[in-house]
């Protein structure tokens, strides 16, 4: 029998190529079936990339379409080429710190602090727009293959907002990825108000939201895609090494507060406390790769490189085939996440 699991996915710009890397290894195991998704900026990408995929041709027609988005998202044809390069490169983390050496305030920085979205006039169009719209939404918001939440944040209430099945567009898709600093906001019609509402990315309200895996009928397992290391041991001491630590930082206090609120629900349960059944009794997982993650910072998360994107998918295979050497048998059977330790 299948290991049902729930996936939740991070965003973080173009490092969600490491996302892509980990949902093409796990879509090749047979012993696996994703009975949901809920997804974050560049998280959401991914989800709803391989949610049209499955719909059109199943765990092969996922893999095919997550690599056709990210070659968009590159600007590249055929990213093997850039395989076959990197073989010649030195590691991306040391490319990234020359790249900070060289440039150690991010032009992307300064002219935030100057300048506004909404000054670039009639010239102004999100760059992610063509590769989203890309996808045949029909199957996005296909009832066959796992059920797709996406988060965005209101941008007046400050709220989440998760949209799901039927309302996954490609504004809710543009509104979920959308740094107010870089794009405008999204405004739309929200289906469950019927006001025009705008949006900003989900990172600052859910990255990812794991509420909507909760339901009874979901399985308990949820394997969270985690590409913002939640530690750093060096203390960040340039301009550009604070910037991020902070957004790292505030990216991450949101599916920390999920974590705290399982953790103390399970210790309830373990504890007698709360009646078996009265609330999900979640099985936390997770793949990431903090090492390399640590090497990299916020310069890369706005340069989809195909040399950077290629070696973040690898990482992102290689990630994934340790989880499932080492954690795939305690799918269904247990957490592989001490909550304990984190939070104790």
């Amino acid at each position: 029998m299948a290991k049902r699991i729930n996936l939740a996915l991070q965003g973080g710009g173009a490092h969600g190529a490491f996302t892509w890397g980990v949902l093409d290894r796990l879509l090749q195991d047979t012993d696996i079936e994703i009975a949901a998704i809920s997804g974050t900026s560049a998280g959401a990408l991914n989800a709803a990339a391989l949610k049209a995929g499955w719909a059109r041709a199943g765990a092969q027609g996922a893999r095919v379409m997550l690599d056709r988005v990210w070659h968009q998202v590159g600007a590249v044809h055929d990213l093997r080429l850039t395989g076959w390069i990197a073989q010649a490169l030195p590691p991306v983390g040391m490319i990234n710190s020359w790249i900070e050496n060289l440039m150690p305030v991010s032009p992307m920085d300064v002219a935030a602090l100057v300048t506004s979205p909404y000054q670039y006039g009639p010239l102004y169009r999100n760059p992610l727009e063509p590769v989203v719209s890309s996808l045949n939404y029909t199957e996005v918001c296909a009832t066959d293959g796992p059920d797709l939440h996406i988060a965005a944040t209101n941008v007046r209430t400050g709220k989440i907002r998760v949209f799901s099945g039927e309302e996954v567009t490609p504004d809710v898709i543009l509104a979920s990825a959308c740094l107010p600093t870089l794009f405008r906001a999204v405004e739309f019609r929200d289906p469950r108000t019927g006001e025009i509402e705008a949006f900003w990315d989900g990172g600052y309200t859910g990255n990812p939201a794991l509420f909507p895996l909760f339901r009874p009928d979901l399985p308990r397992d949820v394997v969270i895609v985690n590409i913002n290391p939640r530690r750093r041991d060096e203390v960040p001491q340039t301009p550009q090494e604070i910037q991020n630590r902070i957004n790292e930082i505030s990216f991450n206090s949101s599916l920390l507060r999920e974590l705290r609120a399982i953790h103390f629900v399970r210790e309830l349960i373990a504890e007698g406390r709360m009646e078996q059944g009265s609330m999900k009794d979640v099985l936390v997982h997770m793949i990431a790769d903090d090492d390399l993650m640590n090497t990299l910072s916020v310069t890369s998360k706005l340069t989809p490189t195909p040399y950077l994107l290629h070696s973040l998918k690898v990482a992102g295979r290689k990630a994934c085939e340790s989880f499932l050497v080492a954690h795939k048998a305690k799918l269904n059977e247990e957490a592989t996440v001490n909550l304990e330790q984190m939070f104790g």
